[in-house]
């Protein structure tokens, strides 16, 4: 990642607007900044969420409360919770969330 072009600037992310993506079961909660190429997003998943997709997409996944699955397409799983992180590049491998009990993420990506 290399951020460019993006003057100083401290941003409430707790007040902006939420967005609902169903999934394939629940939905997921975002609240997202764009500056330049860079987006950070707080995220929620509400139980029993599931991904409608796999992602190709890089990303930086902290995990704030509670925890969730990361499957890639190969079939490997990892259980993700409060205080761990995940990292991925773009196009490295396809990747898929859900949560039986809720998750809360910030992501950078």
């Amino acid at each position: 990642m290399e951020i460019k072009g993006i003057p100083y600037e401290t941003i409430d992310l707790e007040t902006l607007a939420p967005e609902e993506h169903p999934g394939s079961r629940g939905a997921a909660v975002w609240k997202t900044v764009r500056r330049g190429d860079i987006r950070v997003r707080i995220v929620e998943y509400g139980p029993g969420y599931l991904a409608d997709h796999w992602c190709d997409k890089g990303h930086v996944v902290y995990v704030l409360e509670g925890s969730f699955v990361s499957e890639l397409r190969d079939g490997r799983r990892s259980v993700v919770s409060k205080g761990m992180c995940y990292l991925v590049s773009d196009g490295a491998e396809a990747h898929r969330s859900s949560s039986d009990g809720g998750v809360r993420l910030l992501i950078v990506d």
